[in-house]
């Protein structure tokens, strides 16, 4: 298991170069549900028109597609604040429905913020453009994490934001070390993967954030190594660490 000191050097080397890793192969126990389906039905509501969009993240001069899935490994809470931030408020200005996940970020937090850019929270709350929930509310309900249940969430949030003429939808979560205590928890890392698979027909962009100084390296590697895009320097960079989520779900499952 790497250790504290193991965290910052894996921060480092990704802030001076993060396209020239060498992968570090890190197994670990995790349980994987034996009866999961690594297929998902295609009977979402979901247009071509919206998978095929390039959105800005606000944070970054670059455009992804719609549905990019990436990870944001912190140290620094300004940094994290900021860019959920910026994130959010692009997605107000691309028409996009929002819902941010966060036990730090309170409703005044971004009613000023908005109000800087001359966009009114409460209006946007209203209106459902904006979503602002507890982490701990959402990832634990009925005291588990249950990935199943996160990802049918994930469905229905994209599903009714087209319904409600909503160009896409972005999720953006900060996810708090609790969840390695809590039943089911032991599955976050099928949960990621499985999300990986999900935007492939179900175009929600998400940016899952992870503190370096909560979770231990042995986390932080896999955590890599589940998301095909990572968020390096306010930049978006492919992920060198990913692999494949059905690979990885196979390996976990017969190790």
């Amino acid at each position: 298991m790497l250790n504290a000191y193991s965290n910052w050097c894996i921060i480092g080397l990704l802030n001076f170069h993060p396209r020239k890793f060498v992968f570090i192969d890190m197994r670990c126990s995790v349980n994987i549900n034996p009866t999961l389906n690594l297929t998902y039905a295609r009977n979402t509501d979901f247009s071509m028109s919206s998978k095929n969009r390039h959105i800005s993240l606000g944070f970054t001069e670059e455009n992804v597609p719609a549905g990019t899935h990436m990870c944001l490994i912190f140290t620094d809470e300004k940094e994290r604040i900021d860019s959920l931030l910026k994130f959010l408020l692009s997605g107000l200005k691309e028409g996009d429905r929002s819902l941010c996940l966060s036990q730090k970020v309170t409703e005044d937090d971004l009613r000023e913020y908005f109000a800087k850019n001359n966009i009114s929270y409460d209006e946007r709350k209203e209106s459902s453009a904006i979503n602002l929930m507890d982490t701990g509310e959402v990832y634990f309900e009925d005291n588990r994490f249950d990935p199943d249940r996160m990802i049918q969430n994930l469905i229905n949030f994209y599903n009714d934001s087209i319904k409600l003429s909503f160009k896409g939808a972005r999720v953006v979560g900060e996810m708090i070390p609790e969840v390695e205590k809590m039943p089911g928890g032991d599955r976050l890392l099928e949960y990621e993967s499985r999300v990986s698979m999900l935007t492939r027909t179900v175009p929600v962009t998400a940016v899952c954030q992870y503190d370096a100084n909560s979770f231990d390296g042995g986390t932080i590697m896999e955590v890599l190594k589940v998301h095909p895009m990572m968020i390096v320097n306010g930049s978006v960079v492919q992920n060198p660490f990913f692999i494949e989520p059905e690979t990885y779900l196979s390996e976990k499952q017969n190790a």
